[in-house]
């Protein structure tokens, strides 16, 4: 039995016509049946992926089968918010990425949540990032990339926390999931905060001194931008401490620039997240 020529498709052939040998094209399988089963899955694959972002049968990067889909679907979305987060902060080159999972969440496929950091994190530095190529583009480039899973967490049912790294400097990130689909940032820089990313979000790093709150209130109130909410967090009184605001637009460079003149402001950055 042949199933291949060396000349496709193969019109003439020694073989041809004689009745012990059994030959067939290298597309042989690609009947019309065939063709229209094929279309079916691709047409279910698709679906399934808009639908409930099951990834089947990939090539190139972790399948999530029915089952994980939808136990994974809002750490998906932690995932990319703590990826961009970072992303959006750094000022350095990132030499390494730690991704630590625990809790609940090291127990499922671990491998698409990576992949959803690295495109979040990396998307504000390169064009072209996506979930598929993201892991490969970092590889590419020199950046580290550790995974650690501890089923164990004396905090939260489940976390993810996420470490970058660069020569001299350091950025950390730790995130989990409220009431079974409500991700949250709960600490940046070893600083406790909670805070809810939505589309227009304002981070400040300052001195921890009395009236900042005010100062900055009145700083975005002039600009007419509107506070959506607050988070707040710090190490200690008197020490550094950080605010997440959810603002209504987005905030221009004349007003960052005037924030970032504010004496006990050490850095205002405007972050979007889609």
């Amino acid at each position: 039995a042949i199933d291949v020529f060396e000349e496709e498709p193969a019109y003439e052939n020694i073989f041809f016509g004689k009745d012990n040998v059994i030959v067939t094209p290298h597309l042989g399988a690609s009947t019309l049946e065939a063709q229209e089963n094929v279309s079916v899955q691709v047409a279910e694959q698709v679906s399934n992926f808009l639908i409930n972002a099951v990834v089947v049968n990939a090539l190139n990067m972790p399948s999530i089968s029915i089952e994980d889909a939808p136990k994974l679907k809002h750490y998906l979305k932690l995932a990319g918010q703590m990826g961009s987060f970072v992303g959006q902060i750094v000022d350095f080159e990132v030499v390494s990425v730690q991704i630590e999972f625990e809790g609940q969440v090291a127990k499922l496929n671990t491998h698409p949540l990576t992949a959803v950091v690295l495109e979040g994190l990396m998307k504000h530095l390169l064009e072209s990032v996506n979930m598929v190529n993201a892991p490969y583009i970092a590889r590419e480039r020199g950046i580290e990339i550790i995974e650690s899973s501890n089923e164990h967490n004396s905090h939260y049912h489940s976390s993810i926390r996420l470490i970058i790294k660069g020569a001299e400097s350091e950025a950390s990130v730790v995130g989990t999931i409220f009431g079974g689909n409500l991700p949250r940032l709960v600490e940046v820089n070893g600083i406790r905060i909670e805070a809810e990313l939505n589309n227009n979000m304002l981070f400040v790093t300052n001195d921890d001194k009395p009236g900042f709150i005010g100062i900055l209130g009145k700083t975005l109130g002039d600009a007419g931008v509107n506070i959506g909410t607050l988070q707040l967090g710090r190490k200690n009184f008197g020490g550094k401490a950080m605010s997440l605001i959810s603002v209504d637009n987005q905030i221009t460079k004349n007003t960052l620039d005037i924030l970032n003149a504010i004496p006990l402001v050490n850095k205002a950055i405007f972050l979007r997240f889609d």
